[in-house]
């Protein structure tokens, strides 16, 4: 099968796809649709909120339905890094009787990772995942090892609890593709979580594609061409973020401490890309660079204390952003 055919399919397999994940997962379906991109494009997401929302069950779920192995890490305050990259241990040969180290690999070293509650853990510990998430690797005691690919990184975090937290640096915040906000189901589709909550406790989803698919998917996403005012209108929705650039918006001035660098830029045509071929179409437009915006720039996007006093949060300067920014005649 050739590419064309292959890219022809992918909107057909994300429909599968999404159905499957429906037999478990009720409503949230602007939340998969955006995490489905992430993944297609091998990028990381940080799901923000409240506990019960069946984040855990989504990440499981997804990683089962394409096939990868995957692995759920309990962030703690007394967490260490070899707690997550693994570590070197003594031990004795029952054959021979010689002692030599070996690593015992930790859970690091899977397809999905489910990093829950990140913000639960000192900081050391948070930027072991960094070179992780960020060179697909690991160091241990001087030796490096490369993860098996697909790598793709899921973290949670509660919005409602800060005492006894790390929030995390911006360069770690960075690595994520997309911030997500999970929200309350409505109260139908709560009905329906509870109905039938036997039914998705016992609930055995099948496999949808491969990991070998998955990594085909993302390959074809990357050669999709790209207009250039589409990518004109990305670069300028990231520097209009940016409070001294010479874009000069108004409100980035008065109520934005940084901006988003180059990556949100990358990140939004890449997203773009993926609801673009999630749809079948062979090119992404501006409607798809503005639905991905939001889970872009969230994090990327820090307020100052202007914003913290007349009570502007980042989703309300973003929601601005869009209005303002105007994309270039095609």
């Amino acid at each position: 099968m050739d590419d064309l055919q292959q890219f022809d399919q992918i909107a057909s397999r994300y429909d599968e796809l999404r159905r499957t994940l429906g037999q478990v997962i009720v409503g949230q379906e602007d939340i998969i649709q955006t995490l489905l991109a992430a993944m297609f494009c091998q990028g990381h997401c940080l799901i923000v909120g409240v506990p019960g929302l069946a984040k855990t069950l989504l990440v499981r779920t997804l990683a089962d339905a394409m096939d990868l192995t995957f692995r759920r890490i309990q962030f703690t305050p007394d967490m260490m890094p070899s707690d997550i990259l693994g570590t070197e241990l003594l031990q004795e040969d029952p054959a021979t009787g010689r002692r030599e180290l070996r690593f015992i690999h930790g859970p690091v070293f899977a397809q999905m990772i489910l990093a829950d509650e990140i913000n639960r853990t000192p900081p050391k510990t948070q930027a072991a995942l960094l070179e992780a998430m960020a060179e697909r690797q690991v160091t241990v005691a001087g030796q490096t090892m490369h993860l098996e690919e697909p790598f793709i990184v899921v973290a949670t975090q509660n919005p409602i609890e800060q005492e006894g937290t790390y929030p995390l640096p911006e360069a770690q915040l960075d690595r994520f593709m997309f911030s997500l906000w999970m929200d309350y189901p409505s109260r139908q589709e709560e009905v329906a979580i509870v109905a039938q909550m036997h039914r998705i406790a016992a609930h055995q989803v099948s496999q949808v594609f491969s990991c070998e698919d998955l990594l085909t998917i993302h390959r074809l996403i990357r050669q999709m061409p790209v207009s250039d005012h589409v990518v004109g209108y990305a670069v300028d929705l990231a520097r209009h973020t940016r409070p001294d650039d010479a874009a000069g918006w108004p409100m980035a001035k008065k109520y934005i401490a940084w901006g988003a660098g180059p990556r949100a830029g990358q990140y939004l045509i890449q997203g773009a890309c993926a609801l673009a071929a999630m749809e079948g179409k062979p090119s992404p437009g501006i409607e798809h660079v503005r639905r991905v915006a939001p889970a872009v720039l969230r994090h990327r996007v820090v307020v100052n204390y202007a914003a913290t006093g007349d009570d502007i949060p980042a989703s309300k300067i973003i929601e601005e952003l869009l209005a303002f920014v105007k994309p270039s005649p095609a």
